[in-house]
């Protein structure tokens, strides 16, 4: 994995508005994962978009575990 496949992303918990920061790697593409937030413990969805051109992250859409993304 090469250093500038690691992204950081700064977002809001969904639940209790907690800012969060987590690292991304582009490096697996575009997909789905699931992290627990620092503060409350709930688990957040997150939809990572990778442009299948130059492997950038183009978006990252967060939602409650039982949200539809």
């Amino acid at each position: 994995m090469q250093d500038d496949a690691l992204v950081n992303h700064d977002f809001h918990c969904p639940y209790c508005d907690t800012p969060l920061t987590f690292l991304i790697d582009t490096s697996q593409g575009s997909h789905d994962t699931w992290e627990d937030c620092h503060q409350c413990c709930a688990p957040i969805q997150l939809h990572i978009i990778v442009s299948l051109m130059t492997g950038e992250l183009e978006a990252v859409l967060t939602g409650r575990d039982d949200d539809v993304l």
